[in-house]
């Protein structure tokens, strides 16, 4: 049995305000932040899921149990944390200021005077981004391509073997990790290059088939469009 899969993005966060870089390391969610988590929660409020699973970081937490207690027509009870849907680890660069983060990146990476994300990724690629952001932490601890992939692969498996007997599931991650399992797994990505970073509250769906392949059949989208 095939499950279609829910991923949300929690809500805006305080690093997230504040342009901290925000992996492993948690703040709470925003005022705004859980405003715009209402608003899906309550488009959401009306679709059944047979379960509701999140990361294991308090932002998402929070934000699964907004989706549960404004859903009208589930039952979901205790909400099972799983450690594989964390965000990408940024290692000792985590709570640190993003501009100056981007800047010792860049530099790893062969650029100079470049602290936009966006603008480093489109020069260099994705996967060296990954590798320089390895590069560029002092401790080599952030997370590179090779142990993302890891990661993400573990996390299908898991969440397959969890959701074998369910229909629906929703589960509540996080923009970079959501964005790479984009880039691998959604039917209008190349897989090599990369795509829009995902709203916070969005929504993109998936399907888990039986045989555990997994598939992104729509990406980063507003609820209420699903």
């Amino acid at each position: 049995m095939a499950t279609e899969v829910y991923l949300v993005r929690h809500g805006e966060t305080m690093f997230n305000q504040l342009d901290k870089v925000q992996g492993w390391c948690d703040s709470p969610l925003t005022v705004k932040g859980i405003n715009d988590l209402k608003r899906t929660a309550q488009v959401l409020s009306q679709v059944y899921f047979d379960n509701m699973y999140s990361s294991d970081l308090k932002r998402a937490i929070d934000t699964v149990h907004l989706m549960r207690d404004a859903n009208q027509v589930s039952e979901i009870g205790k909400i099972k944390k799983l450690p594989e849907f964390r965000e990408v680890f940024f290692g000792s660069f985590e709570g640190d200021d993003i501009r100056d983060t981007w800047k010792q990146v860049a530099h790893a990476a062969g650029l100079s005077n470049e602290d936009d994300v966006t603008r480093i990724i489109n020069q260099v690629g994705i996967y060296e981004f990954r590798e320089a952001t390895k590069q560029a932490d002092p401790r080599h601890l952030a997370e590179n391509k090779a142990e993302l992939d890891e990661r993400m692969i573990q996390a299908i498996s898991v969440l397959g073997d969890l959701s074998r007997q369910e229909q629906r599931v929703l589960i509540v991650s996080h923009g970079d990790f959501i964005k790479t399992l984009g880039i691998k797994y959604w039917n209008k990505s190349d897989g090599l290059h990369d795509i829009i970073f995902p709203d916070n509250g969005s929504v993109s769906r998936g399907i888990l088939h039986e045989n555990g392949e997994f598939e992104i059949v729509d990406y980063n989208v507003d609820a209420k469009d699903i």
